[in-house]
């Protein structure tokens, strides 16, 4: 999927942390930025937003701030793979073939 740009930002002191994805960047130049500050520098330099083996293709760029992200209990989630296995693990997805009134 291709997007003229893509949507990752915040406005109030938001926690993003992005794990295994693959961000394609646009021809445009002033697309290339994945991450969108909705605040002054001064502000948003403390918000958490992370950026783990993600893949960054035609130079798309993720803006970092902020300090380490607060540390959870992370038995019961599923390790993320690096944004280099993106194809792999979707090479098998698409829309599904669903009729109204039948299970898909």
């Amino acid at each position: 999927t291709h997007w003229l740009m893509y949507a990752i930002g915040g406005g109030d002191a938001p926690t993003i942390i992005s794990q295994g994805n693959r961000y394609i960047a646009p021809p445009n130049i002033a697309a290339k930025v994945i991450t969108k500050h909705y605040a002054e520098e001064g502000v948003w330099k403390n918000w958490v937003w992370h950026t783990e083996d993600d893949l960054f293709m035609n130079g798309a760029i993720f803006n970092p701030s902020g300090g380490a992200p607060k540390q959870v209990d992370t038995n019961e989630w599923v390790k993320p793979k690096p944004g280099t296995y993106v194809t792999r693990l979707t090479r098998f997805s698409g829309t599904l073939s669903c009729c109204t009134g039948k299970p898909c």
